[in-house]
């Protein structure tokens, strides 16, 4: 019995080792990365948001992807944009510092009517819908259940079709109840940000990690024990999602620029790129195409299902940038 007590002992010491740790890092973590635009309240959910650009220029929003927050898009991507655009980037739900939708997670459709809503809020009544990876499936989302809310669709390097990899361990373990409630306290406590900055080279593999991201967009913030949980989950669902959504991309009814990098593994090109969007669209898509780094594809929408509008702009290949 008494061995029985000094081991209870032992594990309720760890926990609550543990839950301080995790505390003291999420603290650090918004000390050294606070809020960079406005907070907002939209239908009872705090939203971040930040605005860029000209007030006069066209409405731009920019969705950042999986495990992420708004400062994946501000490193070149968004000042650059706003050269000619009002850019408004939005943290999804349970990244960033946008409140979670409920335990469970948010679907893509209903992370999309979040970002709509937000956008109008901030003067954005029909904007132009950029979402890279994760974000992108946002995007077709909100193309596909608000087409009166948007101008134009950019889906960069995003899944749009169903896939056949499972789930990764990582994201099962920590979209279960156990392991929501047990590991991610624990990787929150003990994991060093560098684990986050190993793993950008990942991302951008075959590229370098450009010099200066890692510090800009704020490695620890995705180490929070709410951002692993939404997204874990957010991840969990993504693939049933998508195989509801990709039966309705023939709907969408707004010219749509497709980028896609052709070395990317994570979300591949043959799969979510442009051979699928010609099947889905074959009256809509130009032409896809093999190139250096990044390939692009446009296609445009019809007054109707028997009529093609035109031909659409000569198709563009263009070097991988050098942020996601």
């Amino acid at each position: 019995m008494k061995t029985l007590l000094v081991i209870l002992s032992l594990i309720a010491l760890f926990a609550a080792l543990t839950m301080w740790r995790a505390a003291r890092h999420e603290a650090r973590a918004v000390a050294s990365f606070p809020p960079s635009g406005q907070l907002m309240e939209i239908d009872g959910v705090q939203v971040h948001a930040r605005v860029l650009g000209d007030a006069d220029n066209p409405d731009l929003v920019l969705i950042h992807g999986s495990n992420g927050n708004l400062r994946d898009l501000t490193f070149t991507l968004a000042p650059m944009l706003a050269e000619r655009h009002r850019v408004i980037l939005i943290d999804r739900p349970g990244l960033g510092y946008t409140h979670r939708l409920g335990e469970a997670g948010a679907t893509i459709t209903e992370q999309a009517t979040l970002l709509q809503k937000t956008a109008a809020a901030l003067g954005a009544e029909k904007p132009i819908v950029l979402g890279h990876s994760y974000g992108g499936a946002v995007a077709l989302a909100w193309a596909v259940h608000h087409p009166e809310h948007i101008t134009g669709l950019v889906p960069v390097a995003s899944p749009a079709f169903p896939w056949d990899v499972p789930l990764s361990l990582f994201y099962r373990v920590t979209s279960s109840w156990w392991g929501s409630t047990f590991v991610v306290p624990l990787i929150t406590a003990w994991a060093p940000d560098s684990v986050v900055e190993n793993a950008l080279k990942g991302v951008f593999d075959p590229q370098a990690v450009p010099e200066g991201y890692a510090d800009h967009f704020g490695p620890a913030l995705t180490l929070r024990r709410m951002t692993l949980r939404a997204n874990a989950r957010q991840r969990a669902g993504l693939k049933q999602e998508i195989t509801v959504l990709h039966d309705m991309l023939g709907e969408i009814d707004v010219p749509v620029e497709i980028v896609h990098g052709t070395a990317d593994t994570t979300v591949g090109l043959s799969i979510h790129a442009a051979p699928p969007w010609k099947s889905a669209c074959p009256a809509r898509i130009s032409r896809a195409w093999r190139a250096r780094d990044t390939c692009s594809s446009t296609w445009r929408p019809r007054p109707s299902r028997r009529r093609w509008t035109g031909p659409p702009r000569a198709p563009v290949c263009v070097p991988r940038p050098d942020a996601p």
